[in-house]
């Protein structure tokens, strides 16, 4: 295949993103900001280091988004009534707000990414991206040793 998948969903990723982040930019928010506000939108009362797991970003490097975010009213922190050691993540109303300033920028973002296609072609690029996913995010089963026997055999 002349063209790799991997470089065009990479490409198309990039200009999602950059054509995502001029809508935003106008209400004043990042990217960064805006994936923190979509997860704990879909996943309210998330530890902060399963933030960070999705994110994939560092515990401290996402406890340092956090602290800003709710320095600006967007999130607040409540302690884990089974770890006292951890914080769930919740939006506060003012952060409910900003995701529905922002659901719209996406849907149009979205939307002018897949003017043209049909909308069966999206329900399959959907069902392929997901099996994609699937793959990658998949443990990989070990090799047997060398030396093992397949299993079967006696």
């Amino acid at each position: 295949m002349e063209r790799k998948i991997g470089t065009v969903m990479a490409q198309v990723s990039r200009l999602m993103r950059r054509a995502f982040d001029q809508r935003a930019r106008a209400i004043g928010v990042t990217r960064p900001q805006w994936q923190v506000l979509s997860v704990l939108c879909n996943q309210e009362g998330i530890r902060q280091g399963g933030l960070a797991d999705i994110l994939e970003v560092e515990p401290i490097t996402a406890g340092r988004m956090i602290d800003r975010m709710q320095d600006a009213g967007l999130v607040e922190r409540r302690g884990d009534p089974a770890d006292r050691r951890a914080w769930r993540l919740f939006l506060t109303q003012r952060g409910e707000q900003l995701v529905d300033q922002l659901r719209p920028l996406a849907e149009e973002t979205s939307g002018c990414a897949l003017e043209g296609v049909s909308e069966q072609d999206k329900l399959l690029l959907l069902e392929i991206l997901e099996k994609i996913r699937l793959n990658l995010t998949r443990k990989p089963v070990a090799a047997p040793a060398v030396g093992d026997r397949a299993a079967g055999e006696p």
